[in-house]
């Protein structure tokens, strides 16, 4: 069994948490577009406060750990490794809690490359300890505002987590998938789930849009976020999201797989 102190090692190792790529500059960026109200930062989040920069830098050395000194402005961005353990403890106590009621779950990712596989263990465990892992809404067309314009995706679910593609993509069903920060794809599917009559989601995991689109609308969410995406955490101040582990979101895909096991022993889900 994967102990916490060997997780926090190789939180430090894969540069999961510690000193990671993320720069300070393209995180004050977000801070900043955040407080002034930007969707491409909110993805999803319709903040109740003010939300000034300063009290978005404040609330993000709260949960993360960067530094709360406005004035230092480049280099890269830190993550506490203990804050991420606890993020997890909390992130497997609600996994275990949706398992133990057989409750359906949702699982979406805006960063298939990175993140599908962890999402799609989480998937697997569930299904097989009884839950029902939501796919509404399959080859659904959706249109996305981008910064190279407006582009059509369709939705597709691989293992059981919903992504989008290249509305010209070839072969449903591969590992592959677009990056968004978009709130427009859970949004979607659940539309479509509520238009068939349900289930819905007594639970959503994911990333970006997916988490904060789902808890906007009153959906139990969380996931994982990156210093640069602050409407997490925000969100999560507020009561719309339930737990954020903070953590680099965009290493390899195999860095992530020690953080299921840790989740998934803790939530007494591992087969």
């Amino acid at each position: 069994m994967l102990t916490a102190a060997a997780l926090r090692d190789h939180l430090l190792t894969a540069r999961l948490a510690g000193t990671v790529a993320t720069s300070r500059e393209a995180s004050l960026r977000s801070y900043r577009l955040f407080a002034a109200r930007d969707p491409r930062v909110l993805i999803g989040i319709d903040p109740e406060g003010a939300w000034r920069e300063r009290d978005v830098i404040e609330l993000m050395a709260d949960r993360c750990g960067v530094s709360a000194d406005p004035h230092h402005v480049s280099g890269q961005d830190v993550i506490d490794p203990d804050r991420t353990l606890a993020a997890l403890d909390a992130f497997a106590d609600r996994l275990a809690a949706a398992a133990r009621r057989g409750a359906p779950v949702l699982f979406g990712t805006g960063h298939p490359h990175r993140l599908l596989g962890f999402y799609a263990a989480f998937a697997d465990a569930m299904s097989a300890a009884g839950c029902t892992v939501l796919t509404p809404a399959q080859g659904r067309c959706i249109d996305i505002t981008t910064r190279f314009g407006l582009r059509s995706y369709n939705l597709d679910y691989v293992r059981g987590v919903a992504l989008v593609r290249e509305h010209d993509a070839s072969r449903a069903g591969r590992a592959t998938g677009a990056h968004t920060h978009s709130p427009l794809p859970v949004r979607t599917v659940l539309a479509a789930a509520a238009e068939a009559g349900g289930p819905l989601p007594e639970l959503v995991v994911g990333d970006h849009g997916w988490v904060c689109g789902a808890g906007q609308l009153g959906f139990e969410a969380m996931g994982p976020a990156d210093t640069d995406d602050p409407a997490l955490f925000v969100g999560e101040a507020e009561g719309s999201v339930s737990v954020v582990v903070p953590l680099d979101d965009g290493v390899r895909s195999g860095c992530y797989r020690p953080l299921t096991r840790y989740v998934l022993n803790r939530a007494c889900l591992s087969q």
